[in-house]
């Protein structure tokens, strides 16, 4: 694994003008890359499209669904039976009743029951932000002059990483997964 320093930029004509106060202080074209991050949820993990198989605020829907059938069934058959009752309709107006009540039922527990989670998660705050990302290769001897020269040149989330760096690029980048900020050149994120 090599040792990987990014920052992120708003631009890419920002990020080139990192890459050049790199250049400027030592470090080669195959050691420095540019790439852009998209939005959270824009990083087309799967053929449908996003970044999760399944929201996490779904994840109660099908035991509400389940809830809401059979509260509906009973529901939809005792306004059957009163009708059925008080106008001496046909049995099958019970049927039909407590059919609609089962499927109304399952359709409000579904989504009664589907939210946002009630604790902190990583679904609700985005991995990362998008940006122009400028990645260095460095070795523990020159992280702190390449943190710093992103930082100067206005990198924000600048962070130390472990990862493969092959053919002049982070072959293991992971949108999804949190940056290790380096703690004196971490600063809130815009």
């Amino acid at each position: 694994m090599s040792l990987i320093i990014a920052g992120r930029f708003q631009t890419f004509p920002a990020a080139e003008s990192a890459a050049q106060r790199l250049f400027a202080r030592g470090f080669v074209e195959e050691d420095v890359t540019l790439f852009f991050v998209n939005p959270s949820g824009q990083h087309a993990r799967f053929p449908v499209g996003g970044d999760v198989g399944t929201d996490p605020g779904a994840s109660g829907a099908p035991k509400g669904a389940g809830k809401g059938v059979t509260i509906g069934a009973v529901v939809g058959a005792v306004v059957g039976a009163a009708v059925f009752a008080v106008f001496h309709a046909p049995l099958l107006v019970s049927v039909i009743a407590a059919g609609v009540g089962a499927y109304v039922g399952s359709l409000v527990g579904a989504m009664s029951h589907t939210n946002k989670p009630k604790t902190a998660s990583r679904a609700e705050e985005p991995a990362r932000h998008a940006g122009v990302v400028v990645a260095v290769h460095v070795s523990p001897e020159t992280q702190e002059q390449a943190a710093t020269a992103l930082r100067e040149a206005g990198g924000m989330d600048i962070e130390r990483a472990s990862g493969r760096w092959k053919q002049g690029r982070w072959s293991d980048f992971d949108p999804l997964q949190p940056p290790h900020p380096v703690s004196e050149f971490a600063h809130p994120r815009a």
